[in-house]
């Protein structure tokens, strides 16, 4: 990935919901001038969520999510309105389509009152009022809400359901940051970026392209080295770096070469800040030597990849936890879009920092657990914990909140 092109998790997320034969198809392909989901007059012709990542005025980035009927029928269906229901974990902002001619019924309502609940922001397409004789009236209570009549076919109010998309979702918005905000220009950052057996050929990770870039967005001074390296560029420097992030997995081998007077932190915990819930994370992490022998720990991944013999996810971090606490633990692993968890399932989540998740799907993530009793921690910040230098690592946000 180069820095020109937006990551998946940085795009903003549009779930498209509606009953069969709402016209869900037709609106996404009216919205980006594409035939990006197939219409039909059958019913359920979408038969699972269909994700097209694209550029969309005047939003930007964005990932457009269709999704299968409210309403769909039988076992099979049953497990399509499941995955509808995942897809609105995900979403920034969610188009709502009914029929003019049908109405609102009970599955919308129903998803309408769900959207209300987790705070995302929808608007009510109701989509065919070319087939109309006369204007649909609407309910009182619908009339404070963002309701847009168009027509899929003819083009009607499309341009002006594009407008309402984009002022919704700038209205308010602050754009948050991994790092920048934190730092000065000038200011000499220094990454530890170790390139082993897990490191992508020829780039390195996402997180790491994300803070350097911020880096340099800052004016600051970045210098990106190895851990066998990292010595001889704190001697190097003549001013003192403001800060030192490392992998995480390095922790143990950086944090006694980082004089206490340099502030050390790592990619995951930045993470953690600039999507997740860092005051969780930290309270998580501590319940790690509390946990009682045979407890049940879920390690959840938001991607999926190639498993290295020595992967963090399944390998390092069971055998770091186990030696730490010096007591055998239960290990279930997820990975990619599937974060499902029953009530006292588990006694602790460790999710990765997320970079491949939208901020909404990752604090769904957070928010599910919590909902469920269930602590949750990241990767880094557990790590961070094993080695005695959580508070050391989180100093730095501390010391700049504010």
């Amino acid at each position: 990935m180069g820095f020109q092109s937006t990551p998946r998790g940085e795009r903003l997320h549009i779930g498209i919901f509606g009953r069969i034969n709402s016209g869900k198809s037709s609106i996404i392909n009216a919205i980006t001038g594409q035939e990006l989901s197939i219409v039909s007059e059958i019913r359920g012709t979408t038969t699972d969520p269909v994700f097209k990542a694209m550029e969309l005025l005047p939003l930007g980035p964005v990932v457009m999510m269709d999704t299968p009927g409210l309403d769909d029928q039988g076992e099979l269906g049953k497990m399509r309105i499941e995955k509808t229901r995942q897809v609105m974990e995900k979403s920034d902002l969610a188009l709502v389509v009914i029929s003019a001619c049908e109405g609102i019924e009970k599955e919308d309502e129903e998803l309408i009152d769900a959207l209300k609940e987790k705070g995302i922001p929808y608007i009510i397409v109701l989509n065919k009022t070319d087939l109309l004789k006369e204007p649909i009236s609407l309910h009182e209570d619908r009339k404070t809400e963002w309701v847009l009549p168009v027509s899929a076919r003819t083009q009607e109010n499309i341009h002006e359901l594009k407008e309402l998309m984009g002022k919704i979702m700038s209205t308010g918005k602050k754009e948050k940051r991994i790092l920048a905000d934190l730092i000065s220009p000038k200011d000499i950052i220094i990454l530890v970026v170790p390139i082993d057996s897990a490191a992508p050929k020829g780039r390195i990770i996402l997180p790491q392209q994300q803070v350097l870039r911020e880096i340099l967005d800052a004016r600051a001074q970045a210098i990106v080295v190895q851990v066998e390296e990292l010595k001889d560029a704190l001697e190097s420097v003549r001013r003192k770096p403001r800060l030192v992030i490392t992998d995480s997995q390095a922790f143990s081998q950086v944090k006694d070469m980082v004089p206490d007077d340099i502030q050390l932190t790592s990619f995951s915990i930045l993470m953690a800040r600039y999507k997740g819930d860092l005051h969780e994370a930290v309270k998580g992490a501590h319940l790690i030597s509390r946990l009682k022998e045979n407890a049940s720990i879920l390690i959840s991944e938001g991607c999926t990849h190639h498993r290295q013999c020595d992967d963090i996810g399944t390998v390092k971090l069971p055998e770091w936890i186990q030696k730490y606490t010096g007591k055998k633990f239960r290990f279930t692993h997820s990975s990619g879009t599937e974060f499902q968890i029953q009530e006292d399932a588990f006694d602790l989540v460790i999710h990765c920092g997320g970079c491949m998740l939208s901020e909404r799907e990752m604090r769904s993530r957070i928010e599910k657990s919590l909902k469920k009793s269930i602590p949750v921690t990241n990767y880094g910040i557990a790590i961070a914990h094993m080695n005695g230098i959580l508070d050391r690592s989180i100093r730095f946000f501390l010391k700049n909140q504010g």
